[in-house]
């Protein structure tokens, strides 16, 4: 029985579930209703112990087995926050708020979560207890550090703990984890150009900062190229360009560059950074301009999975779906899961929703046939672990 029968039973009120909140989004820890929905359900379930207000915003949930022999409490993890974009499905339950969207699936992770936190206060057939940890600010708020600093480890026992996030990229249905580094530390930066604005009709007066930040960006390209071990992952892409106005005929007096660098390894991180800053601050020399270098966010560190906790994983993934890709690619995303996986033993999984729009992507929309093996997947992993 690897999609529990409970689950074909609640697929279509779970859906509900995670088509509401897929209308109503919140940004980062401003999660008011979505974290209010997340409690009063947890409660109604008849969990032990329901907290709110762990990282600003989060929920955790207690769920105590028929016995308590073990003595151990093991934590799932679901991330509840929707992006700053503008949704462009046409679905009937597109979201209501123009510029916010579900583009990443979190509205599919906590409607997941949520499932099999039903079932597991229905039916309680571990030894132990079992934590159901709703996180906000996933999207570059760091809420996973926020969670832990407030003390999630501690405070509720956990000795292990267990995230999943859905993939585009997979088959329908499909599992895929590794072992060690999985998702890259992302640094956000930002550079300043500063010059002498001016007529667009006489350049020769002016120190041109669109001309200096360009060949700056064109020159952030060979750090990957030639200042960096070709067989060393690293991604450094400049995404913003923004000058302080659009007239066609001014020459703008500043520029700022806002871009990303995605690695795996702390020594590559460290050289990249300061050969950005550096390339930066002489291009912008050799222009007549002066360019500042800085950090927009602080950055997320590598995801490492643990090796114990990853072969659990395994075991879990491989009773609901018959197998799983048990060495896959890294990925250049960032996961702020990081956080938790330094503070505690656990390891994270992708569940492919089968092929569409990418995350982060205007039309994307989380596949919700996956639901049933999503929540099979973790009441599988908490009778595994915690064996009645």
């Amino acid at each position: 029985m690897p999609i529990r029968n409970r689950f074909a039973e609640l697929h279509p009120e779970i859906t509900a579930w995670r088509r509401d909140l897929h209308e109503h989004p919140e940004l980062q820890y401003d999660l008011p209703r979505t974290a209010g929905i997340v409690a009063d359900k947890l409660r109604a379930f008849g969990c032990n112990s329901v907290v709110e207000g762990i990282g600003q915003t989060g929920v955790v949930a207690l769920i105590h087995g028929k016995t308590n022999t073990s003595g151990k409490t093991i934590a799932f993890r679901a991330d509840m926050d929707a992006l700053p974009i503008f949704e462009a499905t046409g679905a009937v339950h597109a979201s209501k708020t123009p510029g916010k969207m579900h583009a990443c699936g979190h509205d599919g992770h906590t409607a997941m979560l949520l499932g099999a936190a039903q079932y597991l206060a229905e039916t309680r057939n571990f030894d132990g207890t079992v934590a159901v940890v709703f996180q906000p600010a996933e999207e570059g708020g760091a809420g996973a550090e926020a969670m832990v600093q407030d003390g999630l480890i501690d405070k509720f026992g956990i000795s292990e703990i267990y995230g999943l996030h859905n993939s585009p990229l997979l088959p329908l249905g499909t599992f895929a984890i590794r072992p060690g580094a999985f998702y890259a530390a992302v640094d956000s930066f930002h550079i300043n150009v500063r010059g002498k604005g001016g007529h667009a009709a006489r350049p020769n007066n002016t120190v041109d900062t669109t001309l200096a930040a360009s060949a700056i960006v064109m020159a952030l390209q060979s750090v990957v190229s030639r200042n960096t071990d070709p067989q060393q992952p690293l991604v450094v892409s400049v995404t913003s360009f923004r000058t302080e106005t659009e007239a066609f005929n001014v020459i703008p007096e500043h520029v700022t560059l806002r871009g990303t660098v995605r690695s795996f390894d702390m020594d590559v991180r460290a050289n990249t950074l300061e050969r950005i800053k550096a390339l930066a601050t002489l291009t912008a020399q050799s222009y007549g301009a002066e360019a500042e270098f800085g950090f927009d966010e602080e950055p997320y560190p590598v995801m490492a999975n643990h090796e114990q906790e990853t072969d659990h994983c395994i075991s879990a993934a491989k009773e609901v779906a018959g197998d799983c890709i048990a060495n896959a690619p890294m990925t250049t995303g960032g996961e702020d899961f990081a956080y938790m996986l330094q503070a505690c033993p656990g390891a994270y999984i992708q569940l492919g929703i089968g092929p569409g729009p990418g995350l982060h992507h205007p039309e994307y929309d989380f596949n919700d046939e996956v639901i049933p093996t999503g929540c099979s997947y973790w009441v599988t992993l908490a009778e595994q672990r915690l064996p009645a």
